[in-house]
């Protein structure tokens, strides 16, 4: 692949692909030297349209020399032909072939000057009334529009992505939207990164002091930080962040955050020792789920008479000789409103968790079963007659305005279950949990389990360890491990990570580990693991086998594992269909995942019902070519893709161990080699070795392994949950 620029000017010939969505198109065009394959994000590309690309050559696999734009210079058609071939491909709505020939008859090159300009004059055409006339010009207008506005961004390095919402949005004042305020772009709805909105601010003419450029650095870093944990930031370390990405003086910043503090755009509190800036939506989650949880920990529910014989018949009936700590969570969660079970792997959670299901649903308790993931709300069904629940779909998730999410149920319509079992509450975040209390009847009972050397959550908050550290919610930790459990190579070595000790080479029947400190090496033995080892010696199939990494990036990241391990297990074939959309081929046969929830996808299966979420891993059954629409099962939830919904997928072969909580795998490959230093962390190494059920195996390097068993650093979360369950 030659990775220098090069120029490519032709004519539009053909259409031969577009993603409404994100502009996204693959185009025949001619230029002097012969037709060629132009690929990129050229929003609203149509035949006849004159283009200068800058990019380069590259040579896909399967679809031979294509030029990969970078940057599009666009040019109206000109002429007659172009013109024509503009008008009849489409492109304006209700304007057929017939009626383009008969304007390009009449008005000749000045056609699309009098339909953007004089529309009128239109209607002079047998056919054309008034009506459609304006209806033309209003839909070229709107293309006109928003390629200018496309141009505009783009040279900054802006995505045409960008421009599509927000001309969807402010249509034709657009640009006047953007020259009062260009730092809307870095909110959420647009999402843009802060260095390419102030290029383009500060070319607009906004001086480089301008309190509305401050104010959007300030806001930028209060947004961004939510995706490294923290609920809220000090106001002197948000401001001093402001300082450095603005080049700038606190004599502006200062002022500026002040003013959005008294505007109510940032929210100001002294908390947990700091003075705390936040966002208005997690002030208001965390401050609320505060005073919701401080409410239910000295709540004590009405028990029936008989509940003594009741927790005895559940012992009895399970048949079990429940554990001193496994008794105490059962007579804790019959007398609390609301607690929390905490414990490692062969602790007995489950055990004890499906005791207090037992305990409830003799009491006459409808009880929900819920989890952060699909996986795991499938686990937690194997423990009731009960089915199990998203979070997500538990709250009757949707999509809101300005991409944000809402839940159906809340206050006003709250959920009708007398308590709720959340299950991996290491995953949830404060505005998830927030929105979960919310749903809650008063009386309602809250039982949350987790383990507390996990991950915490991608989400803004560290819940879990602020309930446990706050000393307010009562808790049980189980500790012992079950016999039975012992002999368990792979939660063995669990509670030696926890103690700083690395896996041995051989722990048990269930866990190897095969040194390979070269990256390629160690890529290469995962490969053989999944394709032949595992399958043939250990009779565990390849669908059964999940690979994971710490990183995405890199010779042992998932992303080069992934496209080895379907080179491997589902390479092309005559009788395997193939769509191909952007960069991505997807196969029949391939392994995928869900990277965003969707709450608008519909699925079959023995039930109907809308909603797919991150982290959703499926197969794909199916691809029609002709429609465009590839067909994946996610454990007997039948979804059909069109191409405006395929870039949630992703490859999954491989998978990151971020991407892989609240998931267990009958069989892991971990590839544990060149991580980066800031993913050397002692709970990443944990989460990614009980992924595994019956068998683990780590391929890597040991160094890397012993660094990350070592390092028991936890990065810094501010949050102001603890202090405020404490009432400090």
């Amino acid at each position: 692949m030659d990775e220098c620029s090069y120029e490519l000017e032709g004519t539009v010939e053909s259409v031969v692909y577009h993603n409404r969505e994100n502009g996204y198109c693959v185009l025949r065009l001619e230029t002097p030297d012969g037709t060629a394959t132009a690929v990129g994000t050229i929003p609203m590309a149509v035949p006849g349209e004159r283009l200068l690309l800058q990019g380069r050559w590259i040579t896909h696999a399967a679809y031979g020399e294509q030029f990969k734009a970078e940057y599009a210079e666009r040019s109206t058609p000109k002429g007659r032909s172009a013109i024509f071939a503009y008008l009849s491909s489409g492109a304006i709505r209700g304007l057929g072939e017939k009626t383009a020939r008969r304007i390009v008859d009449k008005f000749g090159d000045d056609a699309l000057n009098i339909i953007e300009h004089e529309p009128e004059k239109l209607t002079s055409i047998k056919g054309i009334t008034h009506e459609k006339a304006m209806q033309f010009n209003e839909e070229f207008r709107r293309q006109a529009g928003l390629r200018r506005l496309t141009e505009l961004l783009s040279a900054f390095g802006l995505s045409p992505f960008i421009s599509m919402k927000l001309y969807s949005g402010y249509g034709n004042s657009a640009v006047d939207v953007l020259k009062n305020d260009p730092y809307i772009l870095t909110s959420p709805e647009f999402g843009a990164p802060f260095h390419s909105v102030d290029e383009f601010a500060l070319s607009l003419g906004i001086p480089r002091d301008d309190p509305r450029r401050a104010a959007g650095a300030l806001l930028f870093e209060l947004r961004h930080n939510t995706t490294n944990g923290h609920v809220f930031l000090p106001y002197n370390k948000l401001a001093g962040a402001a300082c450095e990405l603005l080049d700038s003086s606190s004599d502006v910043v200062g002022p500026a955050l002040d003013s959005l503090i008294e505007r109510g755009q940032i929210i100001f509190e002294d908390v947990a020792g700091e003075h705390a800036c936040y966002l208005p939506p997690l002030y208001f989650a965390e401050s609320t789920a505060a005073a919701k949880l401080k409410k239910m920990a000295v709540s004590r529910p009405d028990n029936p008479a008989n509940i003594d014989s009741l927790i005895e018949k559940v012992r009895t009936g399970m048949e079990i000789d429940f554990a001193e700590g496994q008794m105490d969570a059962i007579l804790l969660a019959a007398g609390s409103q609301i607690m929390l079970l905490t414990g490692g792997p062969g602790t007995g959670k489950t055990t004890t968790v499906k005791g207090i299901i037992r305990l409830y649903e003799s009491m006459g308790l409808k009880v929900a079963l819920a989890a952060p993931t699909g996986r795991a709300a499938k686990r937690m069904s194997e423990l009731s007659s009960s089915s199990a629940a998203t979070l997500h779909r538990l709250l009757q998730a949707q999509s809101g305005a300005a991409d944000q999410t809402i839940f159906i149920r809340d206050a006003y319509n709250p959920l009708r279950f007398d308590a709720v079992i959340l299950d991996e509450t290491s995953m949830v975040d404060i505005e998830l949990m927030s929105a979960l209390l919310n749903a809650l009847t008063p009386d309602c009972r809250l039982v949350m389990i987790g383990d507390p050397d996990q991950l915490p959550s991608v989400g803004p908050g560290r819940l879990l360890s602020d309930l446990i550290r706050s000393g307010t919610i009562p808790t049980v930790r189980l500790t012992e491990v079950f016999r039975q459990a012992q002999d368990s190579g792979i939660v063995s070595a669990a509670h030696g990570i926890c103690r700083g000790e690395a896996p041995s080479k051989r722990s048990g029947s269930d866990l190897f580990f095969l040194s390979r400190p070269n990256p390629e090496e160690a890529a290469r033995t995962v490969v053989e693991l999944c394709a032949e080892r595992l399958p043939a010696k250990m009779g565990i199939p390849a669908n059964q086998i999940q690979t994971i990494t710490p990183t995405r990036k890199g010779p042992c990241g998932s992303v080069r594992l992934n496209a080895l391990l379907r080179e491997a297990l589902n390479p092309p074939s005559r009788d395997k269909a193939e769509l191909r959309f952007g960069e991505s081929v997807f196969r029949r046969g391939d392994r995928v995942m869900q990277i965003r929830n969707n709450y608008d996808l519909t699925w079959i299966g023995d039930t109907a019902g809308t909603g797919v979420f991150n982290g959703d891993i499926g197969t794909i059954i199916s691809v029609d070519t002709y429609a465009g629409i590839v067909t994946v099962d996610f454990d007997d939830h039948i979804v059909d893709y069109t191409p405006d919904d395929l870039s949630d997928l992703e490859p999954a072969w491989a998978i990151t161990v971020h991407k892989a909580q609240g998931s267990e795998f009958r069989a892991v490959v971990f590839a544990v080699c060149a991580v980066p230093r800031p993913l050397e962390i002692r709970s990443l190494f944990y989460t990614g070795v009980t992924r595994a059920q019956e068998l683990l195996i780590i391929a890597g390097d040991e160094n890397a392994v012993a660094r990350m068993c070592s390092n028991d650093r936890q990065r810094n979360r501010y949050s102001g949950l603890r202090a405020r369950l404490a009432g400090a």
